[in-house]
């Protein structure tokens, strides 16, 4: 096969199977390729049904997923390693605690927030909680229809300003634009971690 051949073909797989392809992307990095999706929406490249399903449903998988980790391997998890996401054995049990009294509140923030930068011990700590998990799942498909909307929303807007700039520029722009949104995630859900992890 030729380098052009194979182009082609990945073109056309990529094309075919871009959702199926979409779907596993989102589980391992979700904010990230949902401003991404945003972005290429606007230019045409992508449906809006499709892709909002898809997206949705690949970060619920994930959270899913995490859930089970708490369930199975929670407990041991942050009473090892719980220093490594600023959660001591101590600040473990009073995360308990409040879990058994506002988890409906704490699920439905945390998703909407992308987790204030603690995202996987929110979702890890409910499964080691045992939140039930029916309202685990409903209190995180609310949360992820107003996650996807926002950085959708946010990506058809760089897609907007991309369209509108002209034609020099573009390239530069899209570049600028993924390195500013990807910055602007990782900064705030960093600071946010530390200032949990400092109880402020």
């Amino acid at each position: 096969m030729t380098p052009y051949e194979f182009l082609t073909y990945a073109g056309t797989f990529t094309e075919t199977f871009k959702y199926l392809l979409l779907l596993v992307g989102v589980i391992i990095e979700g904010p990230i390729l949902m401003i991404a999706c945003g972005f290429f929406l606007r230019l045409g490249a992508l449906d809006i049904v499709p892709l909002f399903t898809v997206l949705f449903l690949g970060d619920l998988l994930a959270d899913i997923a995490w859930y089970y980790v708490g369930v199975y391997f929670g407990q041991k998890m942050f009473e090892k390693h719980g220093k490594f996401v600023g959660i001591t054995p101590e600040r473990f049990e009073k995360v308990k605690d409040l879990f058994a009294h506002y988890h409906d509140r704490i699920l439905l923030i945390s998703k909407a927030t992308i987790g204030f930068g603690m995202a996987l011990a929110v979702l890890i700590v409910a499964g080691t909680t045992r939140v039930p998990f029916k309202r685990f799942i409903l209190l995180n498909a609310i949360g992820e229809i107003v996650l996807v909307s926002a950085l959708l929303s946010l990506g058809y807007v760089f897609g907007e300003l991309y369209h509108n700039i002209a034609a020099g520029f573009r390239d530069f722009f899209a570049v600028a634009a993924v390195i500013m949104a990807g910055a602007a995630l990782y900064g705030f859900s960093n600071y946010m971690k530390h200032r949990i992890a400092d109880g402020k």
